[in-house]
């Protein structure tokens, strides 16, 4: 080892942890988020258990642009971040880490996908441009629209048209459209339950939200949201010949959004985030059901 890289190894090390906290690889939720609905309709467009190495490439590339996304919702937000209590440690609020550091990192980690994807083919490739237009804009919606949350279902569940298209080399039936739009429904649910975490201190400062759309309608929307999700993949279900096993997914889903529900009936702000991380063991029990139910 030379005396360059011994000395640039320590300082790596020091920034590290800046970097984890900016892409925040300590709080896993997001990902597995968008990780779930994505790897489950790579299993619905193979019809089986899809290759290893489109397995690895889908689970890597939603690492890589769920921290993407992070990096630049900081970049955004650096200067109202501050202003809430959630939010007020991040690392540009707090100074370990630079705007001009956030948009690199964001970048470096859109070619690193990409590169994953030169492994698939052209069409996939193509479409994957959308992912990154919806990453880029989605934390600068709040600012003109009180449906960002929209925006990022659009964006988290890009992933699903992709997984088709990798898989089969063609554009995604309709079939996958509907599992696109029953994710968007979901996504804007459960964040909708986030930002009721944030909801006081976004009318303070002007940020729009579905939940300040809602008003005192949230809870209704938010089931209402969650039926009309789990209606389409019911319906999917029937378009994929899915055996009873993954009714039985949806059932679980079903049961741990009437939990939520509990969990957000009073509107405080920890039921509200509990309610949210919650969704993690609903996409769970979906894409179970479909890795089960597959025939």
């Amino acid at each position: 080892m030379n005396d360059h890289l011994k000395k640039y190894l320590p300082r790596v090390h020091a920034r590290l942890p800046a970097f984890i906290l900016l892409t925040r690889l300590n709080r896993p939720i997001g990902t597995l988020l968008l990780l779930w609905p994505t790897l489950g309709a790579l299993w619905l467009a193979a019809n089986g258990w899809p290759s290893w190495q489109l397995l690895i490439i889908f689970a890597l590339g939603t690492l890589l642009m769920r921290s993407a996304g992070c990096c630049i919702n900081d970049f955004a937000d650096s200067h109202i971040d501050g202003d809430v209590l959630r939010t007020e440690n991040r690392a540009i609020v707090t100074g370990q880490v630079t705007r001009t550091e956030a948009m690199l990192c964001f970048v470096g980690l859109c070619l690193a996908a990409l590169v994953l994807l030169l492994f698939t083919n052209t069409l996939t490739i193509a479409i994957s441009l959308g992912a990154v237009a919806l990453t880029a804009i989605y934390p600068f919606m709040k600012r003109y629209t009180h449906l960002p949350q929209l925006v990022l279902g659009m964006a988290f569940s890009w992933g699903i048209l992709m997984a088709f298209t990798a898989q089969t080399g063609t554009w995604p039936p309709t079939t996958a459209w509907v599992l696109y739009v029953a994710n968007c429904l979901w996504t804007v649910a459960y964040d909708t339950q986030y930002a009721m975490v944030d909801r006081e201190y976004d009318l303070k400062i002007g940020v729009k939200s579905t939940a300040i759309l809602f008003g005192d309608a949230d809870v209704v929307m938010i089931g209402a949201l969650q039926a009309m999700f789990l209606f389409a993949l019911f319906l999917a279900g029937g378009q994929f010949q899915l055996s009873a096993v993954y009714y039985l997914g949806l059932i679980v889903a079903a049961g741990l959004f009437v939990y939520q529900h509990w969990l957000i009936r009073n509107r405080e702000t920890d039921g509200c985030f509990k309610a949210f991380l919650n969704n993690h063991w609903a996409g769970l029990a979906i894409f179970v059901g479909v890795v089960l139910g597959v025939q």
